[in-house]
């Protein structure tokens, strides 16, 4: 099984930024525990603060993998282009955030890219996605 995970804005500075929020473990150090738990899943990893390069790797990967972990930041509530590029792909797409986003600014409660996804899962932490992964793989044993 083959999954690629990607971060948006922002989610590079992860263990630096806001800890209260999004807690003080950065991402590379999560990132191989999640390989560690996921001997099994090949997991690649992807991050940008730029719209167009997220666009550019789901349309790169979403026909030969067999799905995405997607936390697109704040693109989530606003990018239009970011939920065509989800439509497009054949490859099913978790939509996930670390934080509650229903807890927080009302603004975040809309998710533009949510309806394209399989599914949304927020509010655990970096444990998000283990979670979506989890749900990727439940998918793929059902094909």
């Amino acid at each position: 099984m083959k999954i690629q995970i990607i971060n948006g804005p922002n989610l590079n500075l992860l263990g630096k930024r806001e800890k209260e929020i999004y807690g003080e473990v950065d991402f590379d150090n999560f990132l191989k525990l999640l390989k560690d738990h996921f001997e099994d899943v090949e997991i690649e990893y992807f991050q940008s603060n730029v719209e167009g390069e997220i666009i550019n790797k789901i349309q790169e990967i979403g026909f030969d993998y067999d799905g995405v972990v997607l936390n697109a930041g704040g693109y989530t509530h606003t990018s239009i282009a970011i939920a065509d590029a989800i439509a497009a792909v054949i490859a099913p797409v978790v939509e996930v955030h670390i934080s509650n986003v229903f807890a927080r600014e009302e603004f975040r409660h809309v998710s533009l890219i949510g309806p394209n996804c399989m599914g949304s899962i927020s509010g655990f932490g970096l444990d998000s996605y283990r979670l979506a992964i989890e749900s990727l793989r439940v998918i793929k044993d059902k094909r």
